[in-house]
């Protein structure tokens, strides 16, 4: 995957960029609140159609931009893919609605033909490294939940899609469930023909979830094995780090009648089938039908799943140092970029945001090693001290100030 020119109209403090990329690494320096981070959020955008800053898409849009009536954000990105050349462009379009106001339209184009966002999502690929990302490890569920989803609408054809049909459904099943427990609760609410309604969502649950559970199993699974040897390498094998899916329905039987299953214990659902996790997943809502019913929502499924990471039998997140939490989230975003060139055949482009700053001096050097073979990849920083002379002689210097980008063209 290479990128080679982007075109940003309107983007955050951006009121204009046109800039072609070279396959070597750019390095964006500049002081803070310059335009550096909107520079990769945009690159970023154009692979997840969504933001790592924001879940308001309209942010996007310059301020000064957005004052007028009609509003229109544009990004453009020309890449090649293989062989193959296309051309992805965004438009964020805000427009007059009622009385003063203004909606949102989003607007997608691959090589010059509308598209559906769910469709596109993977054609052109990002991996992004903030700071803030520590929440993947730190936050809560949510947060790896999005970790999860990003990664996967990138690498696994059709996830986003199901992922858009099983929130739908979900949505749908806790509007009835509530309506259910709102009409007198579940035996009374089930005798009123009720029952044959709630079976269709719980079908369009099972039929959607199911198949994003195996693919999570599946995803984790790989991301595991190369994250665990970075980690290991990075760490001088002083420790051990693995990936511990806990889905909030597990299809897999718990041994001896137990509840649940120690953090620091292997779990393997590599044999799970479609249809064994279907069925169980099913029987499972059934089972607590009545629960739900009296609680007003759906209790099980992929959209309360979590991800946990255990080093050395110790998660993270509760005992983990800052250190350590830092070199977790640099093993998984490394081993993200190795995993998404196994699944789609193309190394995607890596997006480091001031994360040289983030790093001891060995880190540094170990990071660049990895992300500078053979993917293209675009740091930002406030001090070019922080990169090796050798590697700046290489790079592609861009100053960034106001807003305004200026390449200075390769070092020597």
């Amino acid at each position: 995957m290479h990128l080679k020119h982007l075109s940003l109209t309107n983007f955050r403090s951006l009121t204009r960029l046109d800039a072609e990329l070279p396959r070597r690494a750019v390095v964006l320096t500049g002081q803070n609140a310059q335009g550096k981070t909107s520079v990769l959020e945009a690159i970023y955008f154009l692979a997840a159609f969504t933001s790592f800053q924001t879940n308001m898409d309209r942010q996007m849009v310059n301020f000064h931009e957005a004052k007028n009536p009609l509003a229109v954000t544009r990004l453009v990105a020309d890449y090649q893919r293989g062989k193959t050349k296309h051309r992805l462009e965004a438009r964020l379009i805000l427009e007059p609605t009622g009385t003063n106001g203004q909606r949102l339209r989003k607007e997608i184009l691959l090589d010059g033909a509308k598209r559906n966002v769910n469709d596109v999502i993977g054609h052109f690929n990002a991996v992004i490294f903030v700071p803030q990302m520590s929440q993947i490890i730190e936050g809560g569920p949510d947060e790896r939940r999005r970790y999860l989803n990003l990664a996967l609408s990138q690498a696994v054809p059709l996830y986003a899609r199901t992922w858009n049909e099983y929130s739908q459904a979900l949505t749908q099943r806790n509007a009835l469930l509530k309506a259910l427990n709102e009409d007198g609760g579940a035996a009374l609410s089930l005798s009123k023909g009720n029952s044959n309604q709630l079976e269709v969502w719980d079908e369009a649950l099972v039929r959607f979830g199911a198949q994003i559970i195996l693919w999570r199993i599946q995803a984790i699974q790989e991301i595991e094995r190369l994250a665990s040897r970075v980690h290991h390498e990075l760490t001088r094998g002083t420790e051990i780090l693995r990936l511990a899916y806990e889905p909030a329905y597990d299809p897999l039987p718990k041994p001896n009648g137990q509840l649940g299953l120690k953090l620091d214990t292997a779990i393997d659902r590599s044999s799970l089938g479609l249809n064994e996790i279907q069925e169980g997943f099913l029987a499972r809502l059934k089972q607590i039908r009545n629960e739900e019913i009296a609680r007003g929502v759906t209790t099980i499924g992929p959209h309360r799943d979590d991800l946990r990471f255990v080093i050395n039998k110790a998660d993270v997140s509760d005992y983990g140092s800052r250190g350590q939490m830092r070199t977790t989230l640099l093993a998984l975003k490394l081993a993200e970029v190795e995993w998404m060139k196994e699944r789609t055949g193309e190394y995607p482009v890596i997006l480091l945001d001031e994360v040289m700053a983030e790093l001891d001096s060995s880190r540094r050097a170990d990071l660049l090693r990895y992300v500078t073979q053979e993917s293209q990849v675009l740091f930002t920083t406030t001090d070019l001290t922080l990169f090796a002379p050798e590697f700046t002689a290489g790079a592609e210097i861009w100053d960034v100030k106001a807003g305004v980008v200026a390449p200075r063209g390769k070092q020597r």
